[in-house]
């Protein structure tokens, strides 16, 4: 199991592909494919059936995974992409801190 070190909620940067430099918010994160959901990036156009009676179908705009090493996450002080390091704290528990300013992520 790949362990991603972008979590949901984190507010991330597009560094590659159609979407470059484009900022969201991570709505959902896929481990196992090594993918994640962005809010807004990488729009996938979906045409939908109408399931039940009264509902529409039609064409849909939907959010499409990317994999996670497409984004930087996004340091929530220093506003900066980064990249994001593991720091153990004294109770040994292990936190995500900013390479650049050194905040918690």
């Amino acid at each position: 199991m790949n362990a991603l070190k972008i979590k949901k909620g984190d507010t991330v940067v597009v560094i590659a592909g159609k979407d470059r430099g484009k900022r969201g918010k991570v709505v959902r994160t896929e481990a196992k494919s090594g993918k994640l959901v962005v809010e807004g990036v990488n729009m996938a156009t979906m045409h939908k059936k109408p399931r039940k009676q009264g509902e529409e179908g039609g064409i849909v705009k939907t959010e499409a995974p990317l994999y996670a090493c497409k984004v930087m996450a996004v340091c929530p002080k220093c506003h900066e992409p980064t990249r994001v390091a593991m720091k153990i704290d004294d109770d040994g528990a292990k936190t995500r801190v900013c390479r650049h300013c050194g905040a918690a992520i």
